[in-house]
């Protein structure tokens, strides 16, 4: 098929002008200079306006100068959601080097493997995190109070709220890239060893430009922050997004419904935008309580980070009475390159239309275009293209095409609309009996089921040249699952080559900090023996 592309989207930002940054860390120096006063963050109780996160990035700023970093340098900062990361993050690119935002409730050895890999100048550490101190505390150089940086916030009381940790032995990086890269962000490792991702300051900036018009986002709006701002989704369009339309972002370490039903019901959110996993965890706490999920002020809803299950969609549109949006997107791209439209939601589970600045392909296994309508292996191209994965040229070999083509690893299929339909990963394609079986498939059947609260799909040799199909379940809470009610369940609804032949019960899905299942912990969990598995029978 030919390849997809498409023409602008605009958007209202009220009546305020148009930010104009050049770089990421422009855009709370623009807001600083045109609506100072205007609320920028909300964190732990305190409102921070532009004109204050302004203040707190030339605090940090100086305290990473004072520690030595210079253009190329990486600045690691362990942390959860909070204004001093944010601040530390805009400051990293301020004095020229590579914000590395890395998630404090990673486990050390994640945390040393990042380390590793990038060689930091310095890594700053949010003390008001339980993890991130307790990651400090085992840090080597890590400066004595006499360097630890205090609190960002000159009013505040309280001691030192950041401790840094220096490597005076890391190398600069050199080249015409080094402007170009906003940030490394390392993928959430759904499959081994992350990767830390090359974003540019040219695709951030495109992406969030984007976002106000696919959202309507305006200076008004007040959006909900919970996703890790070390992951593409909450720091593209959570963080970012938000800021550059110049309006607040609600800052949450962690995400609990009863938190989130507090700013829901008097905070005045009105964009909510989530993982899939955190939508079922609230709707499950306001169904087993029976709290309204009507919200005045609310009128925005997003499910992004994996693809959207209907019955979900569905659950979630009856609770709020609000349409739900969805994307596609991955680090690579800085953002999404598919997402539904503010002002044509659909009522299909469609990652939406192509977005402006990107093209799209999708090819069979030799690289050959498909006909509209079958599924291919998707491949994009455009302003959002990272430069590549860092200090990994073989890897970015893999998937960055001689021609400028990004191979996602994702398949898909795009209607004569131009929406695209997400079917699976490549690499987690089941083979049985000859066919073809996409996990989304039968997972999404799965979920239908009233006991199940999510469940994955994994493709396991049998030992004839064939593979079986393994289901991990972790049920709704108090729920007690009957295998034959789910036998019975996936026979009504699909065809045989497709039907799970065992089934595993687990108390939690192991997933990554961005709400997606690590498949490979499962099939390590299987290998090793460390659960049961139940036989379904034919």
């Amino acid at each position: 098929m030919t390849p997809v592309s498409n023409g602008p989207v605009t958007g209202s930002v009220g009546a305020a002008p148009a930010c104009d940054a050049r770089r990421i860390h422009d855009i709370p120096r623009f807001w600083a200079a045109h609506r100072p006063d205007a609320v920028a963050l909300e964190d732990a109780g305190a409102s921070i306006t532009y004109a204050e996160l302004a203040a707190r990035i030339d605090r940090a700023a100086l305290a990473l100068r004072d520690a030595g970093v210079l253009t190329g340098h990486r600045v690691m900062i362990v942390a959860e959601n909070c204004a001093d990361e944010v601040a530390f993050l805009f400051a990293a690119g301020e004095c020229g080097a590579w914000p590395v935002v890395v998630n404090a409730r990673l486990s050390p050895r994640e945390i040393a493997s990042i380390r590793d890999h990038c060689r930091p100048r310095v890594r700053v550490f949010t003390l008001g995190s339980p993890d991130a101190a307790a990651h400090a505390a085992s840090a080597t150089g890590l400066a004595g109070s006499s360097r630890a940086v205090g609190s960002l916030d000159a009013a505040a009381s309280y001691g030192a709220a950041v401790a840094l940790a220096i490597d005076s032995s890391a190398v600069a990086e050199q080249g015409a890239h080094v402007s170009q890269v906003a940030a490394l962000l390392y993928t959430s490792g759904t499959t081994g060893a992350p990767k830390g991702v090359m974003v540019t300051h040219e695709g951030l900036l495109h992406f969030c430009r984007l976002s106000s018009g696919l959202r309507g986002l305006t200076r008004d709006d007040r959006v909900y922050g919970v996703l890790p701002l070390s992951h593409v989704f909450g720091f593209a369009t959570l963080l970012l997004g938000t800021l550059h339309a110049g309006a607040r972002l609600h800052l949450e370490a962690r995400f609990t419904p009863e938190a989130a039903l507090e700013q829901l019901t008097g905070g005045g959110l009105t964009v909510l935008m989530a993982v899939p996993t955190l939508f079922t965890r609230l709707l499950a706490h306001c169904e087993e309580r029976a709290v309204p999920t009507r919200f005045a002020a609310l009128r925005y809803l997003y499910v992004g980070g994996g693809a959207l299950d209907l019955a979900l969609k569905r659950r979630i549109e009856s609770a709020f009475g609000l349409p739900v949006h969805h994307g596609y997107g991955m680090t690579e791209y800085a953002g999404s390159m598919f997402a539904t439209h503010v002002d044509r939601p659909r009522d299909d589970c469609t990652s939406g239309e192509l977005n402006p600045g990107c093209e799209a392909r999708f090819v069979d296994a030799d690289g050959r275009d498909v006909p509209s309508g079958a599924t291919g292996r998707i491949l994009v191209r455009g302003v959002g293209t990272m430069l590549g994965y860092y200090r990994a040229p073989e890897l970015t070999a893999e998937v960055l095409l001689p021609d400028g083509w990004l191979d996602t690893g994702d398949l898909g299929r795009i209607d004569a609309t131009g929406a695209v339909y997400l079917v699976g990963r490549a690499r987690d394609l089941i083979k049985r009996a000859g066919f073809t079986v996409y996990p989304l498939e039968v997972e999404s059947e799965l979920n239908h089921h009233p006991d199940v609260k999510l469940s994955a799909a994994i493709g396991v040799p049998d030992g004839a040249g064939d593979e079986e199909i393994v289901v991990f379940v972790e049920p709704q809470p108090g729920a007690r699952l009957d295998p034959e009610a789910l036998r019975r369940h996936a026979h009504e609804r699909l065809a045989p080559y497709k039907r799970p032949s065992r089934l595993v019960v687990v108390d939690a899905m192991p997933l990554t900090a961005n709400g997606k299942v690590r498949k490979h912990e499962l099939r390590e969990w299987l290998d090793l023996g460390r659960v049961a598995t139940v036989r379904l029978g034919r």
